[in-house]
Parts: structure tokens; C-alpha cells; sequence
């Protein structure tokens, strides 16, 4: 028996070691390692067939109405989820505080309990009456609805089976502690024992949980990564606190596709479920105006309308010229931009460059390429892009206009809003019914056919 040395584990993914190290190489985490004290060999143990929870069958003759997804009755909270929610299925809801979650899951909560039964809110950071109050501005009263303010997980088991509830929505998990275990409140020791124990029981009970989580300061979801890996949906719920705007992403689906977006407008009522958004990311004007594009972006099958502009100014010959970007990709607009100096012919060395996305929306695919060129090559020139004209299309460092995925329903998009003109690369397809195709090859060719 060799004798007892100390242990390191690291608290963001469990990662253990037998000595320290700064940085864990599981998850390249600095500064997560951490004594947990001494441990000893042990003898090698063998391990005998034991009983089995439930005898294995042929695939085809396993059940699927267990698996059925229910619907919440929230048109755009079921778009992202895959159709509802998943009876005994885990949910991890993760924000920015002040961004809107609470208030979704209660508007949730208030829906499945009205369709399908008792339906249990367990608060942590929030009083029973401050949750009533919520409830009551934004309509979401009734007798299937429990609350209970808990944050010891044995209280909270202790409601579940009180309740019996179809649906349990934690507010939060970083909130509630397991006496079981050892940790601070909110650690990963105590995040990962609460988040264990919370799936058992959805699981025997086939009840679905849905668990609200913190974000740390670059907007990554606070706690061990091991939360994700125990959870069956990973969503995350954006939105600038200026701007009325929320978007729901799903990161992680088990159930459905993970790479859906539902849109939704908070206000005095509560948040709103928007069927129709592309009206928020574009600027309705009477004339064009230089500097702007319109293109259509796909979040997960959903082809959404989206402005791009950009402002061209005379740096003053002060220093370097500035560069700012908001909504986009930093670097992707970096590298658009010295395409369209290198390649366009538009001389901007000498000039500041503000780009942005309307309406607070992020655009990261390439698809935006070509509208975000034809916007700077516009404010540059002073020449707006016409009237009812939308870019699609990839720019590569060569000045070539590349193919994107989903070129049919982004043009049946904009027809349908109205669109008659699309700038696209070649060989995109037909055209719909209203609209005209012009196909370029090149972005000098793009900048020469508008001016």
C-alpha cells in the first residue's frame, strides 16, 4: 500500500491531478486547481454481473411516448426546444442578469400548469411574494401554479414531492445547496451534487426541470462545465438592456436541433413571442441612404432579414485610423475591409470605419460578406445601394463572391418582404417570382454593376 499523497481537482471540469498545476489540461482553465485533499492507492476491486434496471429489447420494441415532446404553448420558446418540452428531460436557461428569465420561465411555467397539471417555481434569489407580484403584471395567475422561496435541496425535493408537479423550474442553481457535500454555495462541488441529484429525480418521477443559471463576465455559463455535459438542453437567452430585444439560442439539444432561434420583445406585459422579426433588424426609411445593405441571415431553418451599415470618415490625420464594429465579426469585417480597399478600388487607409447590425442582432456568417462590402463601398462613395435591393454571398481574399448555404429560402424571404432585387454569386439557382437575380462573380464586379 503506498502511502497517502495529496490530490488537485480542477473545479471547472473535475479534471484530477496528482500534483498542481496553473493551468487544468483537461479545459485549459487558469487558476482552477485545488487541493482536495489526501489520497491512498487502492487494490484493484472486480466487478460481477449485478441486477438490471430494466431487461434490454429489440429497438423496435421500445415505447416512444415517453420521449413525446409537449408543447408549452409558446410558439417561439417550442421552436428552439424542438416542440416542447421533454417529459424528465434536464434544461439549463442561462442570461445575463436582468435580461428576461425569470419572467419567460414564469409566462412557462404558467402555460404548462393551465395545459397539463401542477407546475412547481422554487426560488432562490427571490421571495414567494415578490414572485406573485411578477406573476400577477404579467397575467400568469393560477391554482395549478405553485411557489416556494427554498435553498436547501432537501426543501426543494421535499416540495416535489408535495406538489407532484408535471413541471419544476430552479431560479437558480448556483442558489441551492446540497448539505450533503462539501463547498461553498454556488461552487462547482455543489452546482454539479444539486444538478445530480435534480436529474434522479426527474428521471423517476418523469418530470421536466428546467434550471436557471448564472453567466460570467464573458457571457460563458458560470459553474463546472460538467453542468452542460448532465443537462439535456443547453439554452441561452440574449438581449441588450437598451434595446427590447431578447433572442433564444439552444447551444445543446438532445431532443431537438441546436442551432434554432426564437425571438421575443419584453415590455410592460412580460416577454412576447415575435413570429415575424425580420421588421426589427432592418430600417424602414423613405429613400435610401448611403452606407446600408440589406441581407438574409439563417438561424437554424428560420431565414431572418438583416441591415448591415457602415460609415466611412476622414480620420484627421491624427494617428491611426479607428475601427469599430458592433454586432459582427470583428475580424470577419477587418478582412472585408481590406478586400474592398484591395480588390474594390475603394481607398479607405486613410479613414475611419464603423460598421454595425440593426436592431441589436449578431451576424457572424459569412453570408453577410458581400452586403457588408457593398455597405462600406456605399458610405465611402456616398452612393446608397438601391431601393429594395438585398446582397447575399461570401467574399474570399481574392475578391470572389462565393456560394452560401440556403440561397432558396433566403430569396423566397426577402420576396415575401418585399424585395424585387439580389445581388448573388453565380450559379445561385432561380430566381422567385417577383424577384430579379443579378449574379456577380467578383466584388469589383458587384461594386461596378450598382455604381
Amino acid at each position: 500500500m503506498k502511502s497517502s499523497r495529496p490530490a488537485h481537482r480542477c473545479t471547472e471540469c473535475g479534471y484530477t491531478s496528482a500534483k498542481w498545476v496553473g493551468r487544468c489540461p483537461e479545459c485549459q482553465a487558469w487558476g482552477s486547481i485545488q487541493e482536495v485533499g489526501a489520497v491512498g492507492s487502492s487494490p484493484l476491486r472486480s466487478v460481477s454481473a449485478g441486477p438490471v434496471s430494466a431487461k434490454a429489447r429489440p429497438i423496435g420494441q421500445v415505447e416512444l411516448a415517453g420521449a413525446r415532446a409537449v408543447p408549452t404553448g409558446i410558439t417561439e420558446f417550442d421552436r428552439v426546444l424542438g416542440g416542447g418540452l421533454v417529459p424528465g428531460a434536464l434544461l439549463l436557461v442561462a442570461g445575463e442578469p436582468g435580461v428576461g428569465k425569470s419572467t419567460l420561465l414564469l409566462e412557462v411555467a404558467h402555460r404548462v400548469a393551465a395545459a397539463n397539471g401542477p407546475t412547481l417555481v422554487v426560488s432562490g434569489e427571490e421571495s414567494a411574494a415578490q414572485v406573485r407580484l411578477r406573476a400577477e403584471r404579467i397575467g400568469a395567475l393560477h391554482d395549478d401554479l405553485y411557489l416556494a422561496a427554498e435553498t436547501e435541496l432537501s426543501a426543494v425535493l421535499a416540495h416535489v414531492e408535495d406538489v407532484a408537479p408535471t413541471l419544476l423550474v430552479l431560479d437558480s442553481v448556483q442558489t441551492v445547496r446540497s448539505p450533503a457535500v462539501d463547498g461553498t454555495d454556488g461552487g462547482a462541488t455543489q452546482v454539479r451534487a444539486v444538478a445530480t441529484a435534480l436529474s434522479a429525480v426527474a428521471r423517476s418521477r418523469n418530470m421536466t426541470v428546467i434550471l436557471v443559471g448564472h453567466v460570467t463576465k464573458d457571457g460563458a455559463i458560470a459553474g463546472p462545465r460538467a453542468l452542460e455535459h448532465l443537462v439535456d438542453v443547453v439554452i441561452s437567452f440574449d438581449g441588450e438592456r437598451h434595446s427590447t430585444l431578447r433572442l433564444v439560442r439552444a447551444t445543446k439539444n438532445r431532443f431537438g436541433p441546436a442551432d434554432e432561434i426564437g425571438c421575443f420583445e419584453i415590455g410592460d406585459g412580460g416577454v412576447v413571442g415575435v413570429p415575424d422579426p425580420s421588421h426589427l433588424f432592418v430600417s424602414r426609411r423613405s429613400a435610401p441612404v448611403p452606407g446600408s445593405c440589406v441581407t438574409v441571415t439563417m438561424e437554424g431553418s428560420r431565414p431572418l432579414l438583416a441591415e448591415v451599415q457602415a460609415l466611412v470618415a476622414s480620420s484627421g490625420g491624427g494617428g491611426s485610423p479607428r475601427r469599430a464594429v458592433s454586432g459582427l465579426d470583428s475580424q470577419r469585417v477587418a478582412m472585408v475591409n481590406a478586400v474592398v480597399e484591395r480588390r474594390g478600388g475603394v481607398r479607405l487607409a486613410d479613414a475611419d470605419v464603423f460598421a454595425a447590425s440593426v436592431g441589436g442582432v449578431r451576424i457572424l456568417e459569412p453570408a453577410a460578406d458581400l452586403a457588408l462590402a457593398l455597405a462600406i463601398a456605399s458610405a465611402s462613395k456616398d452612393r446608397p445601394v438601391p431601393a429594395g435591393l438585398i446582397a447575399l454571398g461570401e467574399v474570399g481574399l481574392s475578391g470572389e463572391i462565393r456560394r452560401v448555404g440556403g440561397t432558396a429560402r433566403r430569396l423566397a424571404e426577402a420576396a415575401r418582404q418585399g424585395y424585387t432585387a439580389a445581388l448573388v454569386p453565380e450559379d445561385s439557382g432561380p430566381a422567385p417570382k417577383g424577384m430579379r437575380l443579378v449574379e456577380v462573380a467578383d466584388l469589383g464586379g458587384a461594386i461596378a454593376r450598382l455604381w
